[in-house]
């Protein structure tokens, strides 16, 4: 699998934690930075640039991570098609791809370890979008988001 991988400065060491064990499970992880802790790079711009890439060049997942992990879903769900969810439990992880079919996950670096996101990262690498009861929310979702992309807001 093909995974955007990015941080602010806060979520460093989590991520290069993150991305050494993904690539021990095999996937090709593209980190999109952010290349030190000690960096001036604001986590908007980093969600940003990863939810972006997402969806022009049609990677499979995202991974961002930063203090709370809060912030960085934030943005990245204001990217139009991008479904961005924090988790900091499995069945959180688990059912933000199954029931929401979020292609990004948050991790706040201040609030789990690596141990946890590791068992957060298989649940949701395990999951795909079960579709079922959940379908027509995600295509509620879908259509919300259309909506203001079409919206003079959107323009602003």
């Amino acid at each position: 699998m093909e995974i955007l991988l990015g941080s602010d400065g806060f979520g460093f060491e989590l991520k290069e934690d993150v991305k050494a064990y993904l690539q021990e499970l095999g996937h090709l992880v593209i980190d999109i930075g952010v290349n030190s802790p000690d960096t001036a790079d604001l986590y908007p711009d980093i969600a940003h640039t990863l939810a972006a890439q997402l969806t022009d060049t049609k990677k499979d997942r995202g991974i961002l991570i930063c203090g709370t992990g809060i912030g960085m879903a934030m943005v990245a769900n204001k990217v139009p098609g991008v479904r961005a969810a924090c988790a900091h439990d499995p069945y959180s992880a688990e059912r933000a791809r199954k029931s929401n079919d979020a292609q990004i996950i948050t991790f706040g670096a201040q609030v789990v370890g690596l141990a946890l996101v590791r068992i957060l990262l298989d649940h949701w690498l395990a999951s795909e979008f079960g579709g079922g009861r959940s379908a027509p929310k995600v295509a509620r979702i879908n259509a919300i988001d259309r909506e203001y992309r079409k919206s003079p807001y959107a323009q602003q």
